[in-house]
């Protein structure tokens, strides 16, 4: 054997190395900028060695005079399964998030990048650091600029995509076998637009508590805080932490057996809206444990949702649930733990900035003050005001439904997605305070409606009982709902029962839960009690 020979057999080990260089002169595209690429060793969360990669893509000077551009961090790990996964981030975006591929709901040896996938993140085409002299309304302040919006609506997904397949391309030597989106919340969004968007970008979209409905759920923020002013004008005194542990113990009373098992867990919770009614708290002569007429109305309003003067329904109604009393549900709804803030909600400052800025068309000025964006909310008409998510100006030429919904949002079908193949899982907590599980559940409903009930046969979705926003609450909140999707991508295996478990450090999980284990079952059946031991998932059918 000659050396010359030996010499070729060398070539594309050769060439292997020289393609995962981890370099920024590795990377190329019109219109992208590699700030930096460098080799990772794991770290906190990060469990895998990956060449980090930071860049921007297309920038330019916005209609408001602000610098703008899409912002980005790509992951690639050493060992790569040849998969891509998008990360769709929540909020308003405006920050690069570390592209980890993860979802409230999994523990990090279940995240995209440590299973060996190649993960995207981006800041949504904007920076949230121009926008520091509008005080608490400056994280929506890019609502401003018309392209923005889009962008953060979902153009940034549609120019990053493919640039970023191309990157994981250039560095690997070969294309992605399969490519997945992920996100929960405005990234559950952003993941159900997507498949409409685009139904061949992505084979696999993983779905959490998404508020594919944001506008519309916007105009709750309102409404919720001028109810709960009605109550109280020391909103954080509206409904005390007590009061909402006196709703949450009543329903437990009236819905905890429907599925079996008095657990502290309300798997039944269709049947359970019929026991509800919160006239039975209200205080008579000498009673202690119960509320005033004020706070009942309150919480009854803020259930079905807003409505106009004509008694139009302007978003949805909401699940009575006994995650209410959570930390979650009350740092969105009536009192935050942030001093910057004032100690006000979620909703009456990033909630208030986001429906003025950029929910409204055109944008509607709002002082970035915690009291000036709480009054932005009082003052909010929904005759007038709530129509603005509709509207469109030949500065702003979409309005902010439709850059911000899936486009078939009122009568979904996603058939271009099933057509192409597409797998999509979704979950939501049925005590999210932001975005309600029915709104979500309606949708599901009117697209299997349209599928001619075979929605299951591209799309599963699961309720949690007990879970807000994300970890917390009542509830069992750690469960794997990616390794099903990717099974039910790469190897047609369609996804059954999720086993669900405490998460270990949520302290709103009564101790016997800690322990315990019960399936999340796919929509419309739930989990029922059969008899057998309490604390595993095999005493459960789904029926």
């Amino acid at each position: 054997m000659n050396k010359a020979w030996l010499f070729c057999l060398a070539l594309p080990m050769v060439a292997k190395a020289g393609v995962m260089a981890c370099d920024p002169s590795t990377f190329h595209a019109p219109g992208l900028t590699i700030k930096s690429a460098q080799w990772q060793s794991p770290a906190g969360d990060v469990l895998v060695e990956n060449c980090r990669v930071e860049g921007v893509l297309d920038p330019y000077e916005g209609m408001d005079g602000r610098a703008y551009g899409i912002g980005f961090e790509l992951r690639l790990p050493k060992n790569w399964h040849h998969d891509f996964a998008y990360q769709f981030n929540g909020g308003n975006d405006g920050i690069v998030k570390a592209a980890l591929g993860g979802v409230s709901s999994l523990i990090p040896s279940q995240y995209a990048l440590n299973r060996g996938m190649a993960v995207v993140s981006s800041n949504g085409g904007h920076d949230q650091g121009q926008f520091t002299d509008m005080g608490l309304a400056g994280s929506s302040g890019f609502g401003w600029d018309a392209k923005a919006r889009s962008l953060y609506g979902y153009e940034a997904v549609a120019k990053l995509g493919p640039v970023a397949k191309k990157l994981v391309t250039e560095f690997y030597g070969s294309k992605p076998e399969y490519s997945y989106g992920i996100g929960v919340s405005n990234g559950g969004r952003m993941a159900m637009v997507s498949a409409s968007r685009f139904p061949t970008m992505f084979d696999g979209i993983l779905v959490g508590f998404p508020g594919f409905n944001l506008p519309k759920a916007a105009i709750q923020h309102a409404w919720d805080i001028q109810h709960f002013h009605a109550v109280n004008s020391d909103l954080k005194q509206s409904l005390t932490p007590k009061d909402l542990s006196l709703v949450s113990h009543y329903i437990l009373k009236q819905c905890d057996d429907l599925d079996g098992l008095k657990d502290g867990l309300i798997f039944n919770a269709k049947q359970c809206q019929k026991y509800v009614n919160l006239q039975d708290l209200v205080c008579h002569a000498g009673q202690k444990d119960c509320l005033s007429q004020s706070k009942v109305n309150a919480l009854v309003a803020m259930h079905n949702g807003p409505h106009n003067s004509q008694g139009k329904a302007l978003y949805s109604r909401w699940y009575y649930d006994a995650g209410i009393d959570s930390s979650s549900w009350r740092a969105w709804k009536i009192e935050s733990p942030v001093p910057a803030w004032g100690y006000n909600s979620i909703i009456a400052t990033m909630g208030a900035s986001s429906l003025a800025q950029i929910f409204t068309t055109p944008p509607t000025k709002v002082e970035g003050t915690p009291d000036g964006l709480v009054q932005y909310l009082l003052s909010f008409n929904f005759d007038t005001d709530a129509a603005k998510i509709y509207a469109k100006t030949k500065a702003f030429p979409e309005s902010s439904m439709d850059f911000m919904t899936p486009p078939d949002v009122a009568n979904p079908t996603m058939s271009a997605f099933k057509k192409a193949g597409g797998k999509m899982i979704i979950f939501h907590g049925n005590s999210d305070p932001v975005f309600s599980a029915l709104d979500t559940i309606n949708w599901y409903n009117k697209l299997n409606q349209n599928q001619n009930g075979k929605a299951r046969d591209f799309v599963t979705f699961y309720e949690v009982p007990g879970m807000p926003h994300g970890q917390g609450g009542p509830s069992l909140d750690q469960f794997d709902v990616l390794s099903p999707l990717v099974a039910w991508v790469e190897k047609g295996q369609s996804p059954s029962r999720v086993i669900s478990q405490a998460r270990a450090n949520n302290p709103e999980v009564s101790k016997p839960l800690l322990k315990a284990k019960r399936p999340l079952c796919p929509y419309p059946t739930m989990a029922v009690y059969e008899g057998g031991n309490q604390m595993s998932a095999s005493s459960f059918i789904c029926h």
